[in-house]
């Protein structure tokens, strides 16, 4: 059980900052705030273009993440032939692609 005055020794600070460092922590912390959305804004939106008709970019799903599968005309074709064999997610995924971007298979 705390005794009398013991709530106010422990919560009081130890040491109270002065207006200056008040300021220079004020200031950082503008700093910061402004920094951050510096970054926000400059890598907001989308910079990827879309995949030109005849190509083919598709995202599966590989043994450690995601894998990109792409190609543009005769390896997209090849690509889409080599899916149509195959029965999983995979191949259902670069297959949809191909018949997206009307590429012939």
């Amino acid at each position: 059980m705390p005794l009398e005055g013991h709530y106010a020794r422990q919560t009081t600070p130890l040491y109270k900052l002065s207006s200056r460092e008040t300021k220079a922590a004020s200031a950082a912390l503008v700093v910061t705030i402004v920094a951050m959305l510096a970054v926000v804004f400059a890598t907001a939106g989308d910079d990827n273009p879309p995949t030109p008709l005849g190509c083919i970019r598709a995202q599966t799903a590989g043994i450690v993440g995601a894998e990109t599968i792409s190609g543009c005309g005769a390896e997209a074709e090849a690509k889409c032939a080599r899916a149509a064999r195959f029965d999983s997610p995979q191949a259902h995924t670069v297959i949809a692609e191909c018949e997206r971007q009307d590429v012939k298979f």
